[in-house]
């Protein structure tokens, strides 16, 4: 297999946080030799892209850009030194890469804890192009049984929210409340909590409760309508649920799971609200025995394993193909709470 390659491509680029989101040509990368290049077919939108281009993560990224960090496409070209790969593979470009793998959190398997790292779309440019090069031993390998659009998600999204699962220690059987859960991660996240036999209490805006219950919630409740919503839940659960996954963008959720969640209970922070600082009564969490802990994607092998649900069916990624040129509207349609799928980056169109 050999393909010719173009000297440009089409990428999404801007120059300033907050500023004008351009289509332009830039030139195709040729790839070191320990890379592989990977024709970019699809790329999911995350709410992560948002807030670098919004500027919210200034710290954390760079100017100008090209966002984007979930990727899946071709390997059509092959660094001399890299193993593994051939050409014609389907790849995946995940957000956080170039970590060291010799450090104490990537041997552990904590890789995204790694100093080491880079994070395409954020402090490298990313996957709102048309051809990208990563490291061979940086990709995820996607079957070509799975269907590409619906990969690329997986690669912060899925794996993402399974790894927040797994983190919450919910055991099949017992109760999980996913915040926000009928947005991009939330959607996703119900389905890999069902999977993996947890009994999900979706909570979101009204609007949602259809959409949450078809994907398998046993329950939903209205966060924006609920009086008393740490009554409710407590009473809904019968003395609150065993873990809390916060996914809404919103201080006063990240709050309010600390007060709600059943003794020994686990609450994992997954979103990133501009205002991040929270507070809550230390005496009841101390007396409760709680666990509180932050998530942040997850390893080579959390990707492997959030794919396999995919590739085998049982998690359906709810995916709106757009156009490379439909990002902003992509973007304001976050900003106004209206996303209920995820929206992927077709490069065809």
């Amino acid at each position: 297999m050999t393909v010719e390659l173009p000297a440009t491509q089409r990428a999404l680029i801007f120059d300033t946080f907050n500023g004008p989101l351009e289509v332009r040509n830039v030139p195709v990368p040729e790839p070191a030799e320990d890379e592989i290049l990977v024709k970019i077919e699809y790329s999911g939108i995350c709410h992560s892209d948002l807030h670098v281009w919004l500027g919210d993560l200034a710290s954390m990224s760079v100017c100008p850009l090209v966002g984007g960090h979930e990727g899946a496409g071709t390997v059509i070209r092959v660094g001399k030194n890299v193993t593994g790969w051939q050409l014609g593979d389907k790849a995946g470009v995940k957000l956080m890469n170039f970590n060291c793998l010799n450090c104490e959190y990537c041997k552990k398997g904590h890789e995204p804890l790694c100093h080491h790292i880079q994070n395409y779309g954020f402090d490298r440019s990313g996957t709102f192009q048309e051809y990208l090069t990563i490291r061979g031993v940086d990709a995820a390998k996607i079957d070509k049984r799975t269907d590409l659009a619906s990969a690329a998600p997986i690669l912060c999204a899925g794996v993402t929210v399974y790894k927040a699962l797994k983190e919450s220690n919910v055991a099949p059987g017992q109760i999980i409340v996913l915040t926000g859960a009928g947005g991009g991660l939330g959607s996703l996240a119900i389905q890999y909590a069902c999977a993996m036999g947890m009994r999900v209490v979706a909570m979101d805006h009204g609007s949602k409760e259809e959409h949450c219950k078809k994907l398998g919630a046993e329950w939903f409740v209205d966060a924006f309508n609920t009086k008393d919503i740490i009554k409710h839940i407590t009473n809904l659960t019968d003395g609150g649920p065993h873990g809390v996954i916060n996914f809404a963008v919103a201080k006063i959720a990240m709050e309010q799971a600390v007060q709600y969640v059943r003794k020994r209970g686990t609450v994992v922070f997954v979103g990133l609200p501009k205002d991040s600082k929270v507070t809550f009564d230390t005496t009841p969490f101390i007396f409760n025995a709680i666990t509180l802990k932050g998530s942040i994607v997850g390893s080579r092998l959390d990707v492997d394993e959030a794919m396999e649900f995919v590739t085998r069916g049982i998690v359906k990624v709810p995916i709106e193909l757009v156009r490379l040129e439909d990002v902003p509207d992509v973007y304001q349609r976050m900003l106004d709470g209206k996303i209920t799928s995820r929206a992927v980056v077709d490069f065809s169109l």
